[in-house]
């Protein structure tokens, strides 16, 4: 029983490493709708395009850093969960990832693959219940504006 593209996870992995994004593409592909980017412009036309749920990124890249990257995209894309990838433990990095960034998880380099998929599958479940929660408020504010007008109608003379 194979899944449709639209039932995959779909991620977005940035490292401006291509041996990287290509290991996590052969790793990963099977069970994931995967998006690559060398870059953090690249990553941009791809999230103006495609609609992702889980964003991974390298901390340390030429041109803009992660958190950088991360914090950028916020006012766009509010609802993709955020992980940093870092072949370094750099604690600042991770201060900012927390509070610039909205990061979900930090992971270092390299990465095990059994506990990727845990971390995406984690990740996946905080997205889906932040999305349900969205949708939930929405209906009961509804709800709510309608009980308001009924309540008016009956209070008109």
């Amino acid at each position: 029983m194979s899944e449709s593209p639209q039932d995959k996870i779909r991620i977005l992995y940035v490292d401006d490493e291509e041996n990287n994004l290509q290991a996590f593409k052969a790793t990963f592909r099977r069970n994931y709708e995967i998006y690559l980017a060398l870059s953090a412009k690249e990553a941009r036309e791809i999230l103006q395009n495609h609609e992702v749920q889980i964003i991974i990124t390298d901390q340390r890249m030429p041109d803009e850093t992660g958190v950088d990257f991360l914090a950028s995209i916020i006012p766009s894309n509010p609802d993709p969960i955020r992980i940093l990838l870092t072949g370094y433990t750099d604690i600042q990095a991770v201060i900012d990832a927390i509070n610039k960034g909205q990061v979900y998880h930090y992971l270092t380099k390299p990465w095990e693959e059994e506990y990727m998929k845990n971390v995406i599958s984690n990740a996946f479940e905080v997205y889906s219940l932040r999305r349900e929660n969205k949708q939930l408020t929405e209906d009961l504010l509804l709800k709510n504006k309608e009980l308001q007008s009924m309540l008016n109608l009956k209070e008109m003379p």
